[in-house]
């Protein structure tokens, strides 16, 4: 089940991209002056991609589950998949015309696993994440949340285990009342979301499975037939976020993915109680700091350094302290110690007005 609340809009190129808040939330613009996405495919589980001329460059072909499209997943009859597509990787029109998305030259696999009325199985969704490990995608991008089977179970730990970044929604009020499948899986990335003042939304659904928030109301982006759709809901939360990986894993092409879901993690904003909390995670994404901070890798500031408070990161991890290992501990993948150099400083946590993260001396 797709999570996404949203209103299609005739619109016009011109006006689209001022409607889109969040680029301005997140401070898009400097981020792509370090990143675009290039190089990164994102695999889009959905109802299909529409070809619009705001996304079409970006646009690979996929392939369709269920029964409804072109078979190669460029059909949409519900505009909820190319709408997604659009918040990760539109690359607009000319003259700063048009959608877009967090990463603009990343690519986009479709794949139809949804029907028009938004509705899929478990075992159908399992399909399309089987497709697109066997296709080489870099991230996969799962607006939806429901129930599991052995088949998703198994695709999904596949995915994790092929160093793909697996990133999920949470779900909505009132529709879900707990963290879904598959965020609620070991080793995936938890989406939830703020509104435009950046507090919780209302709609998103809270638990301790969430990783990170990014925006997730009035979210403008590309629909069917070259129109537009404002969205609400964690499904395009997690849409943005999986543009941001998609902007570290072509930045730092050999990092794997659960290093990319640290970075997120590591240095997302604060929100509400100090430290990993229900409602935020570890905070609201950041999409320059993640591009651009010093992080210690996963694993590293246990035998380092102790997080403020003197609690280690593996505690901090387990507790919802302030220790620096994403969530439910995304794989820890050992520590690097280089002779006669170690780390002096860790990163803490941050609020919004803070200044920026400390740099990490090497």
């Amino acid at each position: 089940m797709a999570t996404s609340q949203a209103a299609a809009l005739s619109g016009s190129p011109g006006s689209v991209r001022t409607d889109q808040w969040h680029l301005t939330s997140l401070a898009a613009d400097q981020a792509l002056e370090v990143s675009q996405g290039s190089g990164v495919i994102v695999a889009i589980p959905d109802t299909g991609v529409y070809p619009h001329p705001d996304l079409v460059r970006n646009l690979l072909p996929g392939i369709d589950i269920v029964s409804g499209g072109t078979g190669d997943g460029k059909g949409d009859q519900n505009s909820h998949g190319t709408g997604m597509a659009g918040l990760i990787a539109a690359h607009g029109q000319n003259n700063d015309q048009g959608a877009r998305g967090i990463a603009p030259e990343a690519k986009i696999l479709p794949v139809m696993s949804s029907t028009s009325d938004n509705r899929s199985s478990s075992d159908d969704l399992a399909k399309a994440i089987e497709y697109a490990i066997s296709s080489g995608a870099d991230i996969i991008n799962i607006s939806s949340a429901g129930s599991s089977s052995p088949r998703l179970r198994s695709a999904i730990r596949a995915a994790i285990s092929s160093n793909i970044l697996v990133v999920a929604a949470a779900g909505n009020r009132p529709t879900d009342s707990e963290v879904g499948y598959p965020a609620s899986e070991e080793g995936v990335l938890a989406v939830g979301g703020v509104d435009r003042r950046g507090n919780h939304a209302a709609i998103a659904v809270t638990g301790s499975e969430i990783d990170v928030v990014a925006p997730a109301v009035d979210i403008y982006s590309t629909s069917i037939n070259g129109k537009y759709r404002k969205g609400t809901g964690t499904s395009d939360a997690t849409a943005i976020v999986a543009g941001a990986a998609a902007l570290i894993r072509s930045k730092y092409p050999h990092l794997p993915a659960q290093e990319v879901a640290h970075r997120l993690t590591a240095t997302a904003i604060d929100k509400g109680p100090p430290g990993r909390d229900d409602e935020y995670g570890y905070g609201v994404i950041d999409l320059v700091a993640a591009l651009t901070a010093d992080v210690p890798p996963l694993g590293f500031e246990s035998v380092s350094a102790p997080a403020e408070g003197g609690a280690s990161t593996t505690a901090g991890a387990q507790q919802g302290d302030d220790g620096q290992a994403t969530r439910r501990g995304l794989v820890t993948l050992g520590v690097i110690v280089a002779a006669g150099v170690g780390w002096a400083l860790v990163l803490r946590r941050r609020r919004r007005g803070d200044d920026p993260p400390p740099r990490i001396s090497r």
